[in-house]
């Protein structure tokens, strides 16, 4: 794999985690705990839409076959797909979404300050855009899981349960192949064992304020970057794929 094919890749990975968690978020919306909260996961959804079409984008103008973010997006079967496999989990009740929120934002944004320096000039630019969203997203998500682990005792159970599940899960974030190789070694991108010390000493610090234990480390489930996937993915994209793959190129 040459360090170009290594950075098409790499795009088109963030851009599915983007989009993955924007379809997971959007599910909240008529379903939230309070108005407010439909409204914020509704934004964040937005964000991450908006992030995945920057990251598609860019992976279309490095592949230069013609495609664009549209069909990049919605033109690829679940096997193509490269996000990892905690994003694709369901919803479940809402403290089990703000504990997913908080264990992938808190490696995102990690990754995207990585990143932001990245010789890759666009890649970096998108990095630097996204960070702002990111920290925002932590800050909001956060406050949620410590309400709800320091809460009654109900809110806690199901936030530790929500935590507990979705840890087996965490690994693959670190888990590095041979794109992530490529992409610290030629465009540095991320040291992906560093970032796991910095990602365990946050969370660490998050869980001690939530009155909420942390998980001890197994095995873990992996296989999402290289396109094997839960049956959950089918499913999100069976609904978010299905105007283009009735009318492909339809357009408004």
């Amino acid at each position: 794999m040459t360090k170009e094919q290594a950075l098409i890749t790499y795009a088109t990975r963030m851009g599915d985690n983007a989009i993955v968690m924007a379809q997971r978020l959007s599910e909240w919306v008529g379903h939230g705990p309070e108005l407010e909260e439909e409204m914020a996961m509704a934004n964040f959804a937005l964000d991450y839409v908006g992030q995945a079409r920057m990251f598609f984008s860019y992976a279309g103008e490095l592949d230069g076959n013609g495609r664009n973010e549209d069909e990049i997006c919605f033109l690829r079967d679940g096997w193509d797909y490269g996000n990892v496999l905690l994003l694709e989990q369901p919803n479940g009740d809402f403290g089990e979404t703000i504990a997913r929120l908080v264990l992938f934002e808190t490696f995102y944004s990690l990754q995207l300050e990585a990143l932001a320096s990245s010789p890759a000039r666009k890649l970096a630019e998108i990095a630097a855009c996204a960070i702002r969203e990111s920290t925002y997203h932590i800050r909001h998500a956060s406050h949620w899981l410590i309400r709800l682990g320091d809460g009654t005792d109900e809110s806690h159970r199901r936030v530790q349960h929500a935590i507990d599940r979705l840890w087996t899960y965490t690994g693959e974030l670190f888990e590095a192949d041979q794109v992530d190789r490529i992409m610290q070694a030629e465009w540095e991108g991320p040291d992906l064992t560093a970032l796991r010390e910095q990602w365990h000493r946050q969370i660490d610090a998050l869980l001690s304020k939530a009155t909420l234990q942390k998980p001890a480390d197994g095995w873990m489930d992996s296989g999402g970057k290289q396109g094997h996937h839960s049956e959950h993915l089918g499913y999100i994209l069976a609904e978010m794929q299905s105007l283009q793959r009735t009318y492909p190129g339809a357009n408004w």
